[in-house]
């Protein structure tokens, strides 16, 4: 992945991961905001329950009690106190009295615990109250929750005890109005928000019954098929329970309900009813939803404007980067003349100046080493010149002063003496220009022609050409051995100058295996061109040895000549190559040459 791609990469990553982050971090104090509201207002309507609670129970305790303390209950309770046995005349009395203070329950119950009189179930006349202890202890107290069985079905209802007591022989009024569809309606709610009452049943063998306070909603019904896990996990915890209840697919119609328990103090049923408060979730999806919309939009218009601003970054940061890219290349391939454009005065700007700078004090560096080397070079070659002719020069004057001398003291001798100082002044003449012929040889090393070669033909010739040399060393001899790549490719070169340098090479390969070994011709492909080596199992070189192996004039042989490995490393330094090796004492050695493949040569010299 180019710098280009990283970089919109980088930033579309950045864009969406900003967006993402903020519509999380919005949804969720947007969620945290629903919920904390909902429960502000679900704790309101309790409150405003228990108060509407308290105050109707206030007005039934007052109206129980002005029952309780009326002539008629008076008349009454006077009637049982004296034993008469004509309470069936109160058969009506109760029912009556409930219909003029407005009350939905009504019952008398003597000191004994038997039904005197019930408006809402006429036949329990004279039957027990079978909660008598129960509700002769709350007598007097604030109202409270209790479960009403009726002819045919069974009722909540708010209910409060007054005694008239007469004598010695109290007579309990009880009574209270239905906890109903009416009583909800007086509750003031919030928008979006309804609440409910489920009944609990007061046997196992019947169903309870929800009330809503409205039906203002019909996609939202009452029935407690939806509700009944709400409502079942409520009963079975007795503790309040918060759930949200899906009513449809969409989310939208979604509630979240908030269960509470309505607990009561008679016939050993804790639990009487559950209020339900409802707060429809619509705003809150909706809300939702706009977020995710705009979240979504921002996130395109800001991968669009990722584009747009990463191509402007690609003319602004990677154009520059890639032309210093390109130049440092250049500079690795050799051109040392390689510049970058500058533009502004940005860090880009002040990289690529440094660039510049850099490359020409390389090539300042360059010239100044080349320069130097070159006197150095010039300073060895004159100092094995020198060294190369001293030694035939000193037999020169000494034949010469012989002659001198040969002249002045016996001139009889002297054709003797100048027949055999002849003969040394020819051998040593020729000497010298062996010396310079070898010296000219080297200054003059030719161009190579470039055409193309196959180095696997070249290394089967020269396997060729020393077979019967190495043959003929029966005693001690050196197994030639070809290790040749059948997918080497042809290379521009000079077959010839190649042959004539890896000939030279083979050549100090069989000196240094006098007593024999093998001698390795192999050729690999590379990814630029062909790898050829030449290795012995010889002597091999110590390091010091393998340093100094190419210096022209240097060699480590009694009559070698030190210009052998000079002439191929000039060689393969005109292919455009590298020779190294790699030596160890009594292990042998091994020259490596890298070739290019150089095609554009080959092209040129077709053109």
């Amino acid at each position: 992945m180019n710098f280009r791609r990283k970089l919109l990469t980088v930033f579309a990553f950045t864009v969406v991961l900003s967006v993402a982050s903020v519509a999380f971090l919005v949804s969720t104090l947007t969620r945290r905001a629903f919920a904390r509201n909902e429960d502000e207002q679900s704790a309101s309507l309790m409150a405003q329950f228990q108060r509407e609670f308290d105050a109707q129970g206030k007005e039934i305790a007052r109206r129980i009690d002005a029952i309780a303390a009326s002539d008629a209950v008076a008349h009454m309770a006077a009637t049982i106190d004296q034993g008469s046995t004509g309470s069936a005349g109160f058969f009506d009395l109760a029912k009556s009295l409930a219909e003029n203070y407005q009350l939905d329950f009504l019952e008398f119950v003597d000191g004994n615990g038997t039904i005197v009189s019930s408006a809402q179930w006429a036949a329990k006349f004279g039957y027990p109250e079978t909660a008598f202890a129960e509700l002769a202890r709350l007598a007097g107290q604030p109202a409270f929750l209790k479960h009403e069985d009726l002819q045919d079905s069974s009722a909540l209802g708010m209910f409060a005890v007054s005694t008239a007591q007469v004598a010695d022989h109290p007579l309990y009024a009880i009574g209270g109005r239905r906890l109903d569809k009416d009583f909800l309606a007086v509750l003031e709610l919030p928008a979006d928000t309804r609440i409910l009452l489920y009944q609990n049943p007061a046997s196992t063998t019947t169903d309870g019954s929800l009330i809503d306070s409205s039906s203002r909603d019909a996609s939202k019904p009452s029935n407690a098929d939806k509700l009944a896990p709400l409502i079942n996990a409520t009963r079975g915890t007795g503790r309040g329970v918060t759930e949200i209840v899906h009513w449809s697919p969409d989310a939208a119609d979604d509630e979240m309900f908030h269960a509470i328990p309505l607990q009561g103090k008679v016939n050993a049923q804790p639990l009487l009813g559950i209020l339900l408060i409802g707060n429809s979730r619509r705003s809150y999806v909706e809300l939702e939803r706009r977020i995710r919309a705009s979240a979504l939009l921002v996130g395109g218009g800001g991968i669009l404007l990722v584009i747009l601003v990463s191509s402007w970054a690609a003319a602004r940061v990677t154009r520059p980067v890639e032309r210093l890219a390109h130049a440092a290349h250049e500079v690795a391939m050799g051109n040392w003349n390689t510049r970058v454009e500058v533009e502004g005065t940005d860090e880009l700007s002040q990289l690529a100046d440094a660039f510049n700078r850099m490359t020409t004090e390389l090539l300042t560096q360059k010239e100044r080493l080349v320069q130097t080397e070159r006197v150095a070079a010039w300073r060895e070659l004159a100092r094995r010149l020198a060294h190369e002719l001293k030694n035939p020069l000193f037999p020169l004057q000494l034949t010469v002063e012989n002659l001198l001398r040969a002249r002045q003291n016996s001139p009889d001798q002297f054709d003797e003496v100048f027949r055999e100082s002849s003969t040394t002044l020819l051998a040593e003449i020729s000497n010298l220009k062996a010396i310079i012929g070898r010296f000219s040889e080297f200054s003059k090393m030719p161009q190579p022609q470039w055409q193309s070669t196959d180095m696997n033909e070249v290394l089967r010739g020269i396997a060729q050409l020393f077979r019967a040399q190495l043959q003929a060393r029966a005693a001690k001899p050196i197994e030639c051995v070809l290790d040749l790549d059948a997918g080497l490719t042809t290379i521009s070169a000079d077959p010839e100058l190649l042959h004539r340098a890896l000939s030279n090479l083979v050549l100090n390969a069989m000196d240094a295996m006098p007593d024999g070994g093998t001698l390795t011709l192999r050729s690999h492909h590379s990814d630029n061109g062909a790898r050829v080596e030449i290795a012995d199992t010889g002597s091999g070189l110590t390091p010091e040895e393998c340093e100094r192996i190419f210096t022209p004039y240097y060699t480590s042989k009694q009559h070698g000549t030190g210009l052998g490995l000079a002439i191929v490393q000039s060689v393969v330094s005109d292919h455009r190559g590298t020779i190294n090796v790699h030596s160890e004492p009594r292990r042998g050695t091994t020259f490596v040459i890298e070739l290019p493949r150089n095609p554009e040569l080959t092209q040129a010299v077709s053109a």
